[in-house]
């Protein structure tokens, strides 16, 4: 793969290592360099190489794209939805920063946040999906039971015992003398970092805490009818809580993009036919393609219709949440007027206008209008 980035090397592991291992070497790496722990002027940009070779070598699709081309995409791109823009939760870098910076005590003097946070993700579905229905796999960081203690925290024959410091309460009190006399304060004990207890041997793979950053790719179930904004909630897939305790939610918002043809209105679905002047004359009926397979909408378009006007056809929009139904197909009408008619069409048009009265421009044939532009350019 010349030119391109070693992931194998930057982590320091074999091409055939498992995925324990190379989480394992990514994890021993990431709390020499990662920039809350690490003095190295220059440990932002080793980190985010460290994570880039590490996003790539624990999936296995992208794992087999960059040890096939070079390239984690591969030469037509990545089979999945990837989503590494979570909002509303945490960020990639705050994901990271809360394991790595977030050790055996607490940050500025603060308790730890012991149940995971939601987390939360955007999904885009065609028009199509979103009327039958499907499931999107996604892919996500987010930091994850640890595998190796179950989420305890503790490595094999560890013991969890009292904080002898804080008698298992998690906070200390201190008392200091000022011009207004003793001052008593409280902090999440320093020795069990407000935990109330102490691990011996806490997990090597997760330091104590119970989970880890995980790269991780489940299944979004998409219920047919869905619309843009409609929020799906996957339980317990969001942050996992420290050394057991509940993880939050993954949030997924879906966003329906917008369709070539159709445009939708609640469960109506609208779109646009053009019928012939003699069409909207005396009526007729036009098909278009509807949104679900080997569908067809069948518009019955009137005698008189006017350009702009709608017709509807029941039933063929799109499926309504509950599944019982389905919304409309409206279709507005516009009526083509030809550019050139044939002498049989202009002809009918002449006697058609005579018999109702309109008045309409004299036809001229090619001939005349020629020597009206060469008598034009003598005079």
């Amino acid at each position: 793969m010349p030119g391109s980035k070693d992931y194998y090397d930057i982590l320091g592991v074999e091409r055939d290592a498992d995925q324990r291992t190379i989480k394992r070497a990514f994890l021993k790496k990431a709390r020499k360099v990662h920039p809350d722990v690490s003095d190295d002027p220059n440990a932002e940009e080793k980190f985010k190489e460290l994570n880039e070779a590490y996003s790539v070598l624990s999936d296995e699709q992208k794992r087999a794209n960059y040890d096939r081309f070079g390239s984690a995409d591969g030469p037509g791109g990545s089979g999945y939805v990837d989503f590494s823009d979570i909002f509303g939760g945490m960020g990639v870098d705050d994901i990271f920063s809360s394991f790595f910076g977030g050790g055996r005590s607490s940050q500025g003097g603060r308790a730890r946040r012991r149940v995971g946070r939601d987390m939360a993700i955007t999904l885009s579905v065609t028009l199509e999906e979103a009327a039958l229905g499907c499931t999107k796999t996604v892919s996500y960081d987010r930091l994850a039971p640890c595998e190796d203690c179950g989420g305890t925290g503790r490595a094999e024959g560890a013991v969890e015992t009292q904080c002898p410091r804080c008698h298992g309460s998690g906070y200390v009190t201190t008392m200091q003398r000022s011009i207004f006399g003793p001052m008593q304060s409280t902090s999440p004990c320093p020795d069990c970092g407000g935990e109330g207890t102490i691990i011996d041997h806490p997990c090597d793979m997760c330091d104590g805490q119970g989970r880890t950053p995980t790269h991780e790719k489940i299944d979004i179930e998409v219920p047919a009818g869905i619309s843009s904004g409609r929020q799906l909630r996957v339980r317990g897939y969001g942050e996992a809580g420290f050394r057991g305790e509940a993880s939050g939610d993954l949030l997924v918002t879906v966003v329906v993009k917008d369709h070539d043809r159709f445009e939708r209105a609640g469960d109506d679905l609208l779109c646009v036919v053009t019928v012939s002047i003699a069409q909207a004359a005396l009526g007729c009926t036009v098909s278009v393609p509807g949104i679900m397979p080997d569908e067809t909408i069948t518009f019955q378009v009137p005698a008189g219709t006017q350009y702009g006007d709608t017709v509807t056809t029941e039933e063929f929009g799109m499926p309504r949440m509950d599944g019982t139904t389905r919304g409309r197909a409206i279709a507005q009408v516009r009526v083509e007027v030809p550019r050139k008619l044939s002498g049989d069409a202009r002809e009918l048009l002449e006697r058609y206008a005579e018999v109702v009265g309109d008045e309409v421009a004299p036809h001229r044939s090619v001939g005349e209008r020629i020597r009206d532009a060469i008598d034009d350019m003598l005079d």
